[in-house]
């Protein structure tokens, strides 16, 4: 701190020395009573003031740079007195004409400046020097004073090293200077200060204007001139009055209406329009202006939020009604059809009992001729237009029928309004409903056999294989899946059932390759080939437990957001129209498409429903590969039977569908192609066809009574809960066993006491596996921590390793490109924003009474430059800003991990949410000011005030997300409270150079940095000193204002790197 006070002390040598050189080498003052030689001598030494400021100041800079940004500028603005150089001309006369005589030289001026800084910073006292000291102290010696070298005598002005006698001829200080106790020269007054002589009070005893008093013993000692220049804390007096203005040094001027008159100001300014200002005004009254802001602010959130609403509905309206139009003239092109296709077949029906009445009269009727001859002209007349196609296209080359088929895609891509995609969509929906009804008996294989539309896409096929497919736990050492080996093919529903722990999740988890803690040996065929199933993650659909979908969206805006970004980027809006429509349609949720989803506090759609958005929401991406976690839960009969069907016309496009099903109906488990039957331990009982598995367990004198559910006696087995049969010696822990001897597969050596019992029943050899493991030593406590320690480390590993590591991708679909699915969740991200409109307009009220009440609260004063009102603030708006970005990650987390692990670009999430976020950026500053700056009327101006505000937001919200990213929703709210608090602390501290180094890793200390440079600068002339000592005593550099903003956007842009990168690394395992 000290070496700042030394740098302050610079700057002043510069302004005190500028007038130590009226008269160097102008001793010849004799003509100072002439009025035609006065002008020209008050103008000889107003240029040689010029020129030393000019000069010393270039010197000087590079060591007050710290709060002097223009030298030249501010030593003008200081000590210009090229407009009324009268207070010189009449210092001669007093003096006269020994004006050099008195005036302070280089030494003077750096006693005086060293005491002043160096010693307390309260007192008003100098140190005893040549001239004042305990033997010697005359007139001169007090405030006001001033005393002559002598007639005759020499003085070098600009000597830095000794102080000259200087005791003859002392009288009052002239006006326009200041004369320090304990010096017996005379300093020039900078502008902006008022130094008139003085008048004694003889009520106080005080010589007003200024605080200093007559001396005792003598009589004839008057009051003098001004006594101090310093900071406003200590020479206060010395400034011009609040409501007046002092051009010059001698001259303080009331001010007019209509115009206010700050402290230490050299001319009045004119009040803002709508601002009244009366007779003195001290500063203008902007609280109309607070006002106007605040109303014009919220009357274009009102309509900007109101109108969005309207838009978002009136758009909603005209969806509906298009849509509504679309299905009517769909389903009445249907029903003609249908009528059509009825008076055809009566018509053909009429002219066959015809034709039998006519053979009947004519005794030639046959009524088995009649039926081969009608099969026979009817196969005919397919067989001819079978080979008139193949002709056709053998003649040609096949060309015509692609140009058909282009032009119907051509067609299609060209349906660009609402009306005619929703046509589109409804009349193939309305086909297809047709053919399913001639294919409610068929299966994947009968549809294979079917000859199909050659304009149809067709779905890529997977296979999943898995042999010897076995989880175990890395920390316990504990089996979840263990021998596990069979296959899931396209085209079938397959149910993982079994009893608590069994392993279901574990098994769909492997399956798609989620697994993180875990060791997993085995094999896993992706179509027999050994591929990651993440490669083929772009047509893989998984569903999870929960219903984890979007509460503030509707339930077609979720599923049409989630068609946009995987379905192939080339398919045509109309086709994607037509694939959401179709899972609307088969999953019943025509009547809800346009309710919110809901949330835990805002009530929406039934949980049914609910549960099928979440199946849906994989389901509009049309995947090859289906996995669904327990996607029935919940659901009433009815609602399981309406999903089911829906998955079912899913299986007839080749999709494999896994799913595990928690206790179905009868109905609900003949609607399954394949069971895979888990025990206890992740041990397979049975995989294969469902309607064999009956069979299967007979066959080993388990057989499932009348009128109980095939599943649920099983499950009961499995559980030990039901006995088997006393004429079946088969237990419940040996039906994995029987299953490996069943198939021939490879049996475990722990497993031999079981296998050894179904020998007893069963011929055959078995295979036995790799011995065990040797168990492990009992360890120790230390061990067993560090064991913790390892197994902890490897699962972040893992999660480092799938979330991080992509595999190369083999799904020969090509989504939409990160830029296109960040204008996708830019939408998304806007309509919920808008929806929470009340909350966003909650943030902005809290806002405005914060800004009210820290600038109604904070004292901020001219000596700190509002630097306590800044401090509330940085305070303030950190800590609310911070609390309202929470909200756009940490209520969010399911729904990224789900979208992320889909397939979904987290960078085009991430960039989407901040881009949403920036309007409150620019808003909330606005918002907050309007209320502060009105109150606080700083002198700084309100842009100057806002970018700063601007930076400041921009930097916590990047704080923000990393919390929200990092911890939970409640430890990240405590950290946003905590924070800007401590942070704050660490920034105002004045300490040792540890703290400091502290503080500049801090983002308050750049704030306050900024608002008090940007406050500062309008601080100038009488105000150098207390300008100085303001930043000497924070550390702080006027020119670091750009550079504080910098750094402040800096770490905005770092802790958003930090949240995106935290954002890929901990997802969900």
């Amino acid at each position: 701190m000290m070496r700042m006070w030394e740098l302050s002390r610079a700057v002043i040598v510069l302004c005190c020395l500028a007038p130590a050189v009226f008269s160097q080498d102008t001793n010849d003052y004799s003509q100072f009573d002439n009025p035609a030689t006065l002008p020209i001598l008050t103008q000889l030494v107003y240029n040689k003031v010029t020129n030393l400021t000019t000069n010393l100041g270039y010197e000087i800079s590079n060591q007050s740079s710290f709060c002097v940004r223009n030298p030249s500028e501010d030593f003008n603005k200081a000590f210009n007195y090229s407009s009324n150089m009268g207070f010189i001309s009449n210092c001669i006369q007093q003096t006269q004409g020994d004006i050099g005589q008195r005036l302070c030289t280089a030494a003077e001026m750096k006693f005086y400046l060293n005491d002043l800084f160096q010693g307390s910073q309260s007192s008003t006292y100098l140190k005893p020097n040549r001239n004042c000291n305990l033997s010697t102290w005359i007139s001169g010696c007090e405030p006001g004073w001033a005393c002559s070298i002598g007639i005759g005598q020499q003085v070098d002005l600009a000597d830095v090293n000794d102080v000259p006698p200087r005791i003859d001829k002392c009288q009052a200080c002239c006006p326009g200077f200041f004369c320090p106790r304990g010096l017996t020269c005379m300093i020039p007054c900078p502008l902006g200060a008022y130094c008139p002589l003085s008048t004694l009070n003889s009520t106080t005893g005080i010589c007003d204007p200024y605080t200093y008093q007559l001396p005792q013993g003598r009589p004839n000692h008057t009051c003098g001139g001004a006594d101090i220049w310093a900071d406003v804390g200590r020479s206060s007096e010395m400034f011009c009055s609040s409501g007046f203005h002092c051009p010059t040094t001698t001259e303080e001027y009331a001010c007019n209406s209509g115009h206010y008159c700050l402290l230490g100001t050299t001319s009045e300014q004119p009040c803002s329009r709508f601002v009244s200002c009366g007779a003195n005004s001290a500063n203008q009254n902007i609280e109309r202006y607070g006002i106007l802001i605040i109303v014009a602010l919220s009357t274009f959130l009102l309509v900007l939020y109101n109108c969005s609403d309207q838009f978002l509905a009136l758009r909603a309206r005209r969806l509906a009604k298009s849509r509504e139009a679309a299905a009517r003239r769909a389903q009445e092109t249907a029903k003609a059809r249908e009528r059509w296709k009825a008076a055809n077949d009566s018509l053909g029906r009429h002219a066959n009992r015809l034709s039998r009445r006519y053979l009947q009269r004519t005794n030639l009727y046959d009524p088995m001729q009649i039926e081969i001859t009608s099969q026979d002209s009817s196969k005919s007349s397919v067989t001819h237009e079978i080979e008139q196609d193949e002709f056709d296209e053998a003649k040609d080359g096949g060309s015509s029928n692609k140009k058909k088929r282009k032009e119907k895609v051509r067609k299609v891509k060209d349906l660009n309004t609402n009306t005619l995609i929703f046509h589109y969509a409804y009349e193939q929906l309305e086909k297809e409903k047709a053919q399913e009804i001639d294919n409610v008996n068929l299966s994947f294989d009968g549809m294979v056999g079917k000859p199909v539309n050659s304009d149809v896409r067709k779905r890529p096929l997977i296979e999943v294989s898995f042999k010897d497919l076995t989880l175990t736990l890395k920390a316990k050492k504990k089996h979840l899946l263990r021998c596990v080996t069979g296959s899931l093919k396209p085209g079938r529903i397959a149910a993982v059932m079994g009893p608590s722990g069994a392993g279901k999740t574990s098994f769909l988890s492997a399956l798609a390759g989620k697994t993180v803690g875990c060791s997993t040996t085995g094999l896993i065929l992706i179509n027999g080939k050994q591929d990651s199933i993440r490669s083929y993650k772009k047509v893989t659909g998984f569903v999870p437990q929960d219903d984890i979908v979007h509460g503030n969206l509707t339930v077609e805006e979720n599923l049409w957001f989630s068609a946009k970004c995987r379905l192939p980027a080339k398919m045509s809006r109309a086709d994607k129209v037509l694939v959401v429509e179709r899972v609307i349609d088969s999953l019943g949720l025509q009547g809800v498409r346009d309710s919110l989803v809901g949330t835990v506090e805002k009530r929406g759609i039934s949980g049914g429903q609910r549960k099928r958005v979440n199946v849906g929401l994989e389901m509009v991406m049309e995947p090859s590969l289906l996995i669904l976690d327990e996607p029935t839960s919940g659901l009433d009969s009815a609602s399981s039977q309406l999903l089911l069907k829906a998955l079912r016309h899913e299986s007839l496009e080749g999709v494999n569908i896994c799913m595990v099903v928690h206790q179905p109906s009868y109905s609900l488990y003949m609607m399954f192609d394949d069971l895979i039957l888990l025990a206890k331990g992740g041990l397979i009982v049975y995989l294969g066809p469902a309607r064999r598995a009956e069979d299967y367990f007979a066959g080993h004198g388990i057989t499932v009574p009348d009128h109980v559910n095939p599943p649920d006696h099983f499950i009961d087995v499995l559980e030990g809960i039901v006995k088997t049969s006393t004429s079946s010696s088969v237990g419940f822990k040996e039906l994995p066993v029987l299953w490996m001897i069943h198939n021939g597969y490879t049996i475990p050596k722990d497993m031999r006491d079981e296998a050894k019992a179904a020998l007893s029943n069963h011929e055959g050899v078995i295979g036995l596996g790799p011995p065990l493991r040797p168990g492990a030593e009992a360890q120790s406590f230390v061990g067993e921590i560090w064991q913790d320690m390892r197994t902890h480390v490897q699962i972040h590993q893992d999660k480092i390793r799938l979330n991080l590591f992509t595999s190369k991708d083999l799904s020969n679909r090509r989504t939409p490109s990160i830029f296109q699915q960040y204008k996708y969740f830019l939408g998304r991200v806007s309509k919920q924003r808008l929806r929470d409109a009340r909350i966003q307009a909650v943030d902005y009220v809290i806002l405005l009474l914060a800004g009210a009440c820290v600038g109604a609260l904070a004292m901020g004063g001219d000596q700190s430059f509002g630097a306590a009102g800044y401090t509330y603030t940085i305070i303030a708006v950190s800590l609310l800003c911070q609390i309202a970005a929470l909200r756009s990650f940490s209520q969010e987390k399911l729904q990224h991990w789900r979208e992320s692990a889909s397939g979904m670009s987290s960078l085009a999430y991430f960039l989407a949410k901040d881009t949403i976020d920036h309007f409150n950026t620019a808003i909330k500053p606005v918002v907050y000011l309007s209320m502060f700056y009105t109150f606080t009327n700083p002198r700084s101006t309100f842009v100057d005030n806002y970018i700063v505000l601007l930076c400041l937001v921009y930097c916590v919200t990047g704080i923000a997300y990393a919390l929200a990213i990092f911890f939970e929703a409640g430890a990240a709210q405590l950290w946003s409270v905590l924070l800007p608090v401590i942070l704050t602390l660490i920034a105002t501290r004045r300490g040792s150079n540890i703290s400091r180094t502290i503080a500049t890793f801090t983002y308050p200390r750049w704030a306050l940095q900024a608002f008090i440079i940007a406050t500062s600068e309008r601080y100038d002339g009488v105000w150098l000193i207390t300008r100085c000592g303001a930043l000497a005593t924070n550390n702080f550099d006027i020119k670091n204002w750009g550079t504080c903003l910098c750094i402040l956007m800096f770490i905005g842009v770092l802790f958003r790197g930090i949240a995106f990168f935290g954002m890929l690394i901990f997802l969900k395992k």
